[in-house]
């Protein structure tokens, strides 16, 4: 095992999205916070905020230590429980100005239990999923055509595999709705050694930016008004009730004492709730909860 080797990666991605992001946005730049936490480690936040094209975009990563790993890091192995660790990771979101464009996240991350006397354990987790407000069957087949090469070389099961898990992850169960159109979730990989689940992390990791991109270049310039905006915001608190109920890595970051501002940058910057809000029949808004916000195979339709 080399974390080291994972550390350099990581850094080097959250530069690499930063810039294109950047590029993109082409009006707006992102901040750079450094943050060091007490109990070991620390990270660095990058933030775009109110820019050309990006609202908010978030891009963060952190290597914290402690010496007991949190709850939510042992919910399916509480055989480590007690152990000391350390976990890396590369986390962001993004959320576009235009209703057009939908929101992203992507997480690729690292965990090393360690415990006197043991061979220390290690595993990777992450994937990537799309959460439009206004669906486009295009861009939803080109994300996760994106996706499965990604994972094309690891095997033919693993595409299938791990877009169900994220289908099944990303669910609101209180709404009995996804919270978008899926794409990757893997966790508690260290099947066939360190070297190849480390170049599947890369896999993933460098798949983002070709996934994601095509579609906001497609849609950035797409004329939206007021009403397109109201369910925007209304659309998002769906994401924001997901983040802060059921997210693992968010009550991760608040179980090992993280960097408040760095665990909730994920959250939108505007936000609404309306009561019992039904969309008009037969809309553009009722369709997102009709035919998109739906199990389906995208590349078999």
């Amino acid at each position: 095992m080399h974390a080291e080797d994972v550390k350099t990666y990581l850094l080097a991605l959250q530069q690499r999205i930063c810039e294109a992001l950047a590029l993109e946005d082409g009006g707006g730049d992102f901040i750079v916070d450094e943050w060091q936490r007490a109990e070991g480690g620390g990270g660095r936040s990058r933030v775009l905020a109110d820019g050309a094209v990006f609202e908010k975009a978030g891009v963060n990563f952190s290597h914290v230590m402690g010496e007991h790993l949190p709850p939510s890091a042992t919910a399916a192995r509480p055989e480590l429980a007690g152990r000391s660790y350390q976990a890396m990771g590369v986390s962001l979101v993004i959320h576009p100005r235009n209703p057009y464009v939908p929101t992203s996240h992507a997480n690729v991350r690292m965990f090393v239990a360690e415990k006197d006397g043991a061979e220390p354990v290690w595993w990777f987790g992450g994937g990537y999923d799309l959460t439009p407000y206004y669906g486009n069957r295009e861009d939803c087949r080109h994300w996760h055509q994106v996706a499965a090469e990604a994972c094309a070389p690891f095997g033919e099961e693993v595409y299938p595999r791990y877009k169900r898990w994220c289908d099944e992850y990303f669910y609101l169960k209180h709404r009995r709705e996804p919270r978008g159109v899926g794409g990757l979730f893997y966790d508690d990989l260290n099947e066939g050694g360190f070297e190849r689940c480390f170049g599947f992390m890369r896999a993933v990791g460098d798949s983002y930016l070709p996934a994601y991109l095509p579609i906001v270049q497609r849609r950035k310039n797409q004329p939206w008004g007021e009403r397109e905006r109201q369910f925007q915001l209304y659309r998002r608190g769906r994401y924001v009730e997901f983040n802060l109920v059921f997210d693992r890595g968010t009550l991760f970051g608040l179980q090992s004492d993280g960097r408040t501002e760095a665990i909730l940058m994920s959250l939108p910057p505007l936000v609404r709730w309306e009561y019992n809000y039904q969309p008009e029949p037969g809309s553009a808004e009722a369709e997102l909860t009709d035919y998109y916000l739906q199990h389906r195979d995208w590349l078999g339709e």
